[in-house]
């Protein structure tokens, strides 16, 4: 499968190396896709929205790994590789010098988004005014409960577990006649 040959409805396959050779071949627009890390609960409650993909400028929080809960700036995005390379996460080489380590974007979590990008800031809004559609559909089509009985009121829960049926003593085997 070359890239020419890459097909955005591919069903999922079991086999690893075929999801491998899919995000190997995938073109740069799914490959974005790939990027996507998790918001923090102020941003998720203000934008509406689980997870946004990441970009240069974006402050995060490292979630899994050696680097974990480290906070930096992302400094550089690698598309190809889906790596994601961060201030102050770095490893140091035999040599004695510093280099970036990458970092997989879904160990990430966003904690401030840089929004100097109109394009970014009119996806988030139209993000949150889905949100916003579907929980006031979802709230006019529910029917309105005319009278709710306390808790208090309401009927024991039966047992889930039948009890237990008590042990049997283990029988001493009588000695064998020789």
């Amino acid at each position: 499968m070359n890239k020419k040959q890459f097909k955005v409805s591919w069903n999922a396959s079991t086999q690893t190396r075929r999801q491998r050779l899919f995000r190997y071949n995938a073109p740069a627009h799914i490959k974005g896709k790939f990027l996507g890390s998790h918001l923090s609960k102020e941003l998720r409650a203000k934008y509406g929205s689980r997870a946004a993909r990441v970009r240069v400028g974006d402050k995060v929080k490292v979630m899994r790994g050696q680097f974990k809960n480290s906070v930096g700036t992302i400094e550089r995005v690698d598309v190809d590789d889906s790596r994601v390379y961060i201030t102050k996460v770095e490893q140091v080489k035999k040599d004695g010098t510093k280099t970036l380590y990458p970092i997989n974007a879904s160990n990430l979590l966003i904690l401030e988004m840089k929004l100097d990008d109109k394009y970014r800031i009119q996806s988030l809004n139209k993000q949150s005014m889905k949100i916003a559609a579907t929980n006031a559909a979802a709230n006019a089509a529910a029917p309105k409960a005319t009278q709710a009985t306390p808790k208090s009121a309401a009927a024991p829960k039966a047992a889930t577990k039948p009890a237990a049926a008590p042990k049997k003593a283990p029988v001493a085997k009588a000695p064998a006649a020789q």
